[in-house]
């Protein structure tokens, strides 16, 4: 048999005949405006070279009438992102037309002008198309090989949440309290009733606000602010003019060990909780689907979820600012949490599963998340070592790499010197002596 034909590779349509697909066929109107001048790509917001972004978050408690307005701008946001998706999809597989965030928002003008979805004018056109945008940002990460082919978003999976650029609301800073004021997002009238539980920079105007509703029913703010954050004083080892480092070993038996021997216990959340949460969805699974009883057992498995969710934030937050402020150089280990999360199969898969469900608790990618962006905000320097290191089994003393060791096994003899190690102190000591020449290079 012959060899079999190659595929013929897609042909893209530009041009005169792309245009009228896009004005005939897929209901996108040309541009009206500008006409004679040529389209230039829109540059996103751009800070200031010696400010950072910094995102505060706040709940608030909103009226009747301002939640039935959040309530109509989530689902706007939700369909708006879905025709988004079918329209550009669509497209390509049928008419092989490229279509970019431009005439997506030009399409978004036809949907609102059509009497079946005229209820789109009940919504901030600003929201609508921060909506196209974040599309047009999931299609370059997928171009990119960053993520995946992005997907429809559904009512009680997706995240409800819309996003307010400067236009899009009204901020009214407190004189008596600075960093404090009023918040009133289009189509309000009334400003929001937020818990300020710290104050923003006195005298800077959010750049952007994001309000979301979690599973729990809770309402959330996050303002995003420029912020000249100092940076912290060097810290050196006592009686030294030499950069205290530290070794940083994430595990699953203590959340964190230090390379002095400290270490901090994993909270095991998930376990701590797993009795009530097991209860709760034995509750749920006896109710009628579609019932108010089930409704209510959904909200509270939905608030257990939160106070997980809130203990953990607020311990890997305060962790993590401790290790900041307390060293100079921070040393850890690049982690593939994707990798190590593989879905169990076969043989032992029920040990794999439990393992997965404890880094899940663990919240590795938050932890080193958090230390990334709190070094860069404070003057100090994280070295992140290869990931293939074999920081455990190497010997701290004589450096003689030794055997694999099984997850069980916590403490290990050297068979070259005769020292007896901790499995986690050891890779902390190993990371931390790797990690300084890496930093002198």
């Amino acid at each position: 048999m012959g060899k079999a034909a190659e595929k013929p590779k897609p042909t893209v349509v530009t041009g005169g005949e792309a245009q009228r697909i896009k004005r005939e066929v897929l209901g996108i109107g040309d541009r009206r405006k500008h006409r004679t001048r040529e389209a230039t790509r829109l540059r996103s917001h751009t800070k200031d070279p010696d400010t950072h972004h910094r995102l505060y978050r706040f709940r608030f408690y909103p009226t009747e009438e301002q939640a039935e307005q959040l309530e109509r701008t989530f689902g706007a946001c939700r369909w708006v992102y879905n025709e988004g998706l079918a329209l550009r999809s669509g497209a390509w597989e049928e008419h092989r037309v490229k279509v970019g965030f431009a005439e997506t928002c030009r399409a978004l003008t036809g949907w609102k002008r059509a009497e079946e979805t005229a209820w789109l004018k009940d919504v901030s056109s600003t929201v609508l198309q921060q909506s196209l945008r974040h599309l047009d940002q999931a299609y370059s990460r997928f171009f990119k090989d960053e993520a995946r082919y992005p997907k429809r978003k559904k009512k009680g999976r997706s995240p409800d949440a819309a996003t307010y650029v400067r236009t899009g609301f009204k901020w009214v800073e407190d004189s008596e309290r600075p960093g404090t004021g009023s918040i009133t997002l289009a189509k309000q009238s009334r400003p929001l009733d937020i818990r300020w539980s710290r104050a923003l920079p006195a005298g800077v105007v959010p750049v952007r606000l994001s309000v979301t509703r979690d599973r729990a029913g809770r309402y959330f703010v996050s303002t995003l602010v420029e912020e000249r954050i100092a940076p912290l004083p060097p810290v050196f080892v006592p009686g030294t003019r030499e950069p205290k480092a530290v070794g940083v070993d994430v595990g699953l038996a203590s959340l964190v060990t230090l390379d002095d021997g400290s270490k901090l216990d994993h909270p095991q959340l998930l376990k701590r909780y797993a009795a009530r949460l097991a209860r709760l969805q034995r509750e749920l699974h006896r109710k009628v689907k579609g019932s108010r009883n089930r409704e209510k057992a959904r909200q509270k498995i939905a608030r257990l979820y939160a106070l997980i969710g809130d203990v953990r934030r607020d311990m890997l937050d305060q962790l993590t600012t401790r290790l900041v402020r307390e060293n100079q150089v921070l040393v850890v280990e690049d982690l593939s949490v994707a990798t190590l999360m593989r879905a169990a199969r076969g043989k032992g898969r029920r040990r794999k599963a439990k393992l997965n469900q404890a880094i899940t608790d663990a919240s590795w990618g938050e932890l080193l998340r958090q230390l990334r962006y709190k070094c860069e905000w404070y003057g100090r320097k994280l070295v992140v070592v290869d990931r293939f290191f074999p920081s455990t089994r190497r010997c701290s003393a004589c450096h003689v790499v030794g055997p694999k060791l099984d997850v069980s096994v916590r403490r290990w003899t050297c068979a070259e010197c005769g020292v007896l190690h901790d499995r986690d102190v050891n890779a902390a000591v190993n990371l931390r002596d790797e990690g300084m020449p890496l930093l002198a290079a």
